[in-house]
């Protein structure tokens, strides 16, 4: 053993990213290159009347004006299948521009490909559609009381134990508040992107993605090629967080575009065509109950929601998936359910469900540690589970008390006094806040390729995806260890679909997933070392086709609903508000997380705290602001929808317990979203402690202070 596992070692795509050498997917040359845009519909329901494109066509450098009367033949869209999870690829479920009917507002009505980018956007605008307006449902909170039970799926939508409306009605002590949440965007670095070039049936694709096996799978399809006709190419991809996993209207009509105009077409989404194309996280009303005696052990526990999808696709978020593992109460009940509207599908965004869950949950966790003068935190170690609450099954991997103890050394908890208001500097009104953090470990099928040289070297292949968390360095040290090499002696590559299968980097699963294919076939060598010296090099492959990674997929997420497999942690944040102003300044944060085994101290520690100002983004910043008359997004800027900036987060101290989860390969649990998970809840709480005024309705702005 190398001992490289858990060291900081500095990231192989560092140099490639600093010196400008990393290639993005609008950053691939082609000869005779042209450009694209979107023309977006400006109504939420309807069909396309007539659409005037001369305007557009007479546009110097154009090359073509692509709408539902000219666009090539695709294939519509199959319906979802979890034998197939590839069919999940599309992130709504339109035959872009085979079709008149209008489905939200902001679905492309035509695609404009041009000689530059400038020409393509300008003319994009010249198009004129007129429509036929059909009625609407478009506004969320209106809609909430149409709102039916969600779906079952393999996530879980809800969990029942005992009588717990009963309980509730019985209990000395009751909380029982609503909670709501607005709707989210990503946001990431790297727009939306494609670069498509076809060579008779072949296509090679240039993807901003975190999904290759979405993409290549989907546009197979879709275009009634074999997916072996087909490329995709992405090993740099500048940020995800979910809205990179499926594919959206930009992918595949920048690939219909090249072979409609017989050239490569490449497509980078202005920052509003992203909000108007690429799903966001829904919005959610959640209603939180809890009865306790007045010991503070509960007896009740009543978690419900509300969230929206799309006429066209979406999903329902898995908020109650922290609830049903959180608290050891007598009586649970937790039950999701979802509207359906007129807007584009909504999406996965860091930790879906969880991170807004979490909200509502911790909230009302501290809000029953003030009607009972317990501490927050002796509360939660009252209620801590030994096994799953709802039906008893064991725990992999949970050490949150130690997480509990661990936090609140360093953050010093021990220091506040238990008042709201109570605590001052100068005029700054100081509040301290806490709350659990949760999300399950996830584990996918996967292969990969490695090959052990005479010199010592080693060449790890696979087709996973690198976002910004160091994916390359984490396996290349985990080869390293495996092999018993420096770590420099090995070379990965990734990102492009001729590698071998990796599954989508989403559920902070991909290391473990591709981990557990890369020590599989480490051992494989370890058995053949002796051939070596005859041979020069020793190489192993792991891992199967498509139908036994989705097979493999399958049962691991099945048996984590007997198995509960979760990284967990405890959020401490400090504020300080101005009691005059309502402005509120993040003064500290101490993050403690039960993570299993760290494979890269330093990439570790960036992503729990790229999870956490995420984490204050959702508490103070971010909101999708939705027109409840026409579903337009109002705010699809960076200037108007508002994200932390590096004035408004402190120093993040995190900290992690390091011990490994015997269940999962290497012991890992990830990392990638837990760490956004109860920060808007600690957050809340220590503001509510500052100024003794409940904010429950996100973002807290300052107007809803004073």
């Amino acid at each position: 053993m190398t001992g490289v596992i858990g060291q900081p070692v500095d990231r192989k795509d560092g140099p490639a990213k600093t010196t400008g050498q990393a290639r993005y997917a609008a950053e691939y040359p082609y000869p005779d290159i042209t450009y694209a845009a979107l023309t977006h519909a400006t109504i939420s329901r309807g069909r396309i009347e007539s659409i005037d494109t001369a305007e557009a066509e007479a546009h110097p450098g154009v090359i073509a004006v692509i709408t539902h009367k000219n666009a090539p033949r695709t294939k519509p869209t199959a319906p979802t299948s979890l034998i197939d999870l590839n069919s999940l690829a599309p992130g709504t479920n339109v035959n872009y521009l085979n079709t008149d009917e209008v489905h939200w507002d902001g679905q492309p009505v035509a695609i404009v490909v041009a000689e530059s980018a400038d020409a393509a956007r300008h003319a994009a605008s010249l198009v004129r559609v007129r429509y036929q307006t059909l009625p609407a449902t478009v506004d969320f909170q209106a809609a909430v009381p149409t709102a039916v039970k969600q779906k079952s799926s393999p996530l879980g939508t809800g969990a029942k134990k005992g009588d717990a409306q009963k309980a509730l009605a019985q209990a000395p002590v009751v909380v029982d508040e609503q909670y709501t949440t607005p709707p989210h965007h990503h946001n990431a670095i790297e727009p939306h992107a494609t670069t498509a070039y076809w060579e008779g049936d072949k296509l090679t694709v240039h993807e901003t993605t975190q999904n290759i096996p979405y993409v290549r799978t989907h546009l197979a399809k879709k275009f009634d090629i074999p997916v072996g006709n087909i490329r995709v190419v992405c090993p740099f991809v500048g940020g995800g967080f979910g809205g990179k996993i499926n594919l959206w209207p930009g992918t595949v009509l920048a690939v219909l575009a090249a072979k409609a105009t017989g050239r490569p077409v490449r497509m980078s989404l202005s920052r509003k065509s992203v909000y108007r194309t690429v799903g966001g996280r829904a919005p959610s009303t959640q209603r939180v109950a809890l009865g306790a005696e007045r010991d503070g052990k509960l007896t009740s526990l009543i978690h419900t929601s509300v969230t929206r999808l799309g006429h066209v696709g979406g999903a329902g978020e898995q908020i109650v998936s922290m609830t049903n593992h959180a608290y050891d109460a007598a009586n649970i009940h937790t039950q999701q359910h979802t509207v359906t509207l007129d807007v584009l599908s909504n999406t996965s965004m860091r930790a879906p469900g969880e991170s807004i869950g979490s909200f509502a949950l911790e909230s009302a966790v501290d809000e029953l540690a003030y009607q009972l003068g317990m501490d927050p935190i002796d509360l939660r170690m009252r209620n801590e589970p030994a096994r799953n609450p709802v039906n008893g099954n064991k725990f992999g991997h949970r050490m949150l008390r130690e997480a509990y103890a661990l936090g609140a050394e360093k953050f010093g908890w021990a220091a506040r006094t238990p008042e709201p208001g109570s605590m001052r500097d100068g005029k700054w009104l100081v509040g301290m806040g806490v709350a659990t953090a949760y999300h399950p470990a996830w584990q996918f099928g996967s292969n990969a390729y490695v090959r052990l040289n005479q010199d010592g070297t080693v060449l790890v292949k696979v087709a996973m995806h690198e976002m910004g968390m160091g994916a390359a360095t984490a396996q290349a040290q985990i080869a390293a260890d495996a092999l018993n090499v420096p770590v420099d002696s090995v070379t990965v590559q990734w990102g492009d679909s001729e590698l071998p299968f990796a599954p989508g980097a989403g559920g902070s699963g991909q290391t473990a997933s591709v981990a557990a294919a890369v020590l599989d076939a480490c051992r494989k060598i370890d058995k053949k070392r002796r051939e070596l010296d005859r041979k020069g090099f020793v190489e192993a492959t792991s891992g199967g086709g498509d139908l036994r990674n989705n097979l493999k997929t399958l049962q691991l997420v099945l048996s984590s609903r007997r198995h509960v497999k979760a990284a967990s942690g405890a959020q401490f944040c400090e504020v300080r508000v101005d009691p005059e102003t309502g402005e509120i300044r993040i003064a500290r944060f101490v993050g403690a997380f039960d993570v299993g085994t760290v494979i890269n101290a330093k990439t570790v520690a960036s992503q729990l705290r790229g999870g956490i100002v995420m984490g204050i983004g959702m508490a103070l910043a971010e909101e999708t602001l939705v027109d409840p008359r026409t579903g337009r997004i109002m705010n699809p800027s960076l200037s108007e929808y508002h994200v932390p900036v590096h004035a408004d987060i402190p120093d993040i101290d995190v900290h992690w317990l390091g011990e490994p989860d015997p269940n999962m390969p290497l012991g890992l649990l990830g990392v990638g979203e837990v760490s956004i998970v109860g920060v808007a809840g600690a957050v809340a709480n220590a503001v509510f402690h500052a100024t003794g005024k409940r904010v429950r309705d996100l973002p807290i702005t300052l107007d809803k202070l004073l």
